[in-house]
């Protein structure tokens, strides 16, 4: 018996055309859908980002002229979204970091970290 399909849980953010292009949508899709059923994703699509949280780590997708990211953190019984934002720089934004520490904070305390 193979892996169970683990839910989406959105905090914060979402991922629809506009502003994403029907192209990068569906490819935010596939790539959460990877992650539903337990595969491990790794550069170029996905990078750790531990400065958030263990587990955390953000969903690089290009469109045809924006860069997204998508950061999530896997639980073992879901795939938390903690923000869906524009990349416009090298580095993410603190007012990102802080935000997305602040909601994954707020879930572990509402679901005792489940």
């Amino acid at each position: 018996m193979g892996p169970e399909k683990k839910p989406v849980v959105w905090l914060s953010g979402e991922v629809k055309s506009p502003p994403f292009s029907p192209g990068a949508r569906r490819e935010a899709g596939e790539m959460l859908r990877r992650l539903q059923w337990g595969e491990s994703l790794s550069l170029p699509h996905s990078r750790p980002m531990p400065g958030i949280g263990p587990g955390c780590h953000e969903l690089r997708i290009m469109d045809e002229d924006k860069s997204w990211r998508i950061i999530y953190r896997i639980h073992r019984t879901a795939i938390v979204v903690a923000d869906v934002f524009q990349k416009t720089t090298q580095a993410t934004p603190v007012h990102v970091i802080v935000a997305c520490k602040r909601r994954l904070r707020r879930y572990d305390e509402e679901t005792g970290g489940a």
